[in-house]
């Protein structure tokens, strides 16, 4: 399943970021490392959200903290408006930072508990200005006005004082206050109860427009990612599976991995026989040893001896449709072709029977 290739990505002016062939490993003693991403390529148009989606462990977060530069990735490039984020020092990075910033998965956490909230958003400001106390307090409190907290009330409040929800709306608040381009938000809803989810995830759509956002959107939650995103990319094990506009690739995954993601997601119908559903069989193998070629192999009901010694590469299955599989569940968009075909999950390509 996952795989290499370029072939998915834009012409660099029509997009604000491209991140190409990201590698981000960290040391595990012994000469040995985890190979935590593994040479992914996407891109973000201005005003866009992509979400990115995958198992726990695939390495969704690890990406956006190295977009972030935190930590430097171990090569590839990132690339923000022409500019490689990653040939730059650290005083310059620091200075980048202003247009990047980034939601944590826990929003009380996340917020120093010994701060007042009123200082807590104001941070970036001493640093970067304005100065002028006033004119920060009126930055500050316009916005927590705009992400629904009262600021006079908050402003000398501290975090254990409000709810998970409205910690994270002050933190969303705080990742505003630069006025940056993009936003990585990293699952800023898992942690929430639904209903709250449903009001940040309305919040983040309006500010979005207001500010003329452009998102990354981490989650685990298959139906939170497609009502937010414009296109999803799909991780597994440090790898990119697919990426597609999101109805299209709901509608028609073309990757094994991606349309078992999709099975397994709950459904609020209680005449489904849950014995019915689809899951992903097996363990997630080990990011310090993944396994050769396909890294979904050794989980895949369509895997064969290619998939063992051959890495897949994206290819266009649709419009704006890729997938990096051997036996995808579309066929190959010819260069003639104007519709993909969808083909069963359970038959095999070559010909042959399905192997795990």
């Amino acid at each position: 399943m996952a795989g290499s290739g370029t072939s998915h990505l834009r012409p660099a002016d029509e997009v604000l970021l491209q991140v190409t062939d990201l590698v981000v490993e960290f040391p595990a003693g012994r000469g040995r490392s985890v190979k935590a991403v593994s040479g992914i390529s996407f891109d973000i148009a201005p005003g866009e959200t992509l979400g990115l989606v995958g198992e726990s462990g695939c390495g969704k977060s690890t990406t956006g903290r190295a977009i972030l530069q935190l930590p430097k990735p171990t090569s590839g490039s990132v690339v923000l408006d022409g500019e490689d984020l990653v040939s730059l020092d650290s005083k310059s990075m620091r200075q980048r930072r202003t247009r990047l910033q980034m939601i944590f998965q826990d929003p009380i956490s996340s917020l120093n508990p010994r701060r007042m909230i009123g200082d807590v958003v104001a941070e970036p400001l001493n640093v970067w200005g304005p100065k002028d106390k006033d004119e920060q307090w009126n930055i500050v409190a316009r916005i927590l006005d705009q992400v629904g907290v009262d600021p006079g009330p908050a402003r000398y409040k501290r975090p254990h004082e409000f709810s998970g929800g409205q910690c994270q709306r002050i933190s969303i608040a705080r990742a505003l206050v630069t006025d940056p381009q993009l936003i990585i938000c990293d699952e800023p809803v898992s942690a929430l109860d639904v209903s709250i989810q449903a009001q940040i995830l309305n919040l983040l759509d309006d500010l979005k427009t207001e500010h003329g956002l452009t998102l990354v959107f981490i989650a685990h939650d298959l139906a939170v990612v497609k009502n937010i995103s414009d296109r999803v990319a799909v991780m597994y094990l440090g790898k990119m599976c697919e990426i597609s506009e999101a109805d299209e690739l709901y509608e028609h995954p073309a990757h094994p991995y991606t349309e078992l993601l999709l099975g397994s997601s709950p459904v609020p119908d209680p005449s489904i026989d849950v014995n019915d559903v689809r899951v992903i069989e097996g363990e997630l193998p080990s990011p310090l040893n993944p396994p050769s070629g396909c890294r979904f192999r050794t989980r895949c009901p369509l895997a064969d001896e290619r998939c063992a010694a051959e890495e897949p590469i994206m290819r266009r299955v649709g419009e704006d449709h890729f997938v990096a599989c051997h036996h995808p569940l579309i066929e190959p968009w010819p260069d003639d072709a104007t519709i993909a075909t969808p083909v069963a999950l359970g038959s095999n390509q070559n010909g042959g029977s399905p192997t795990v």
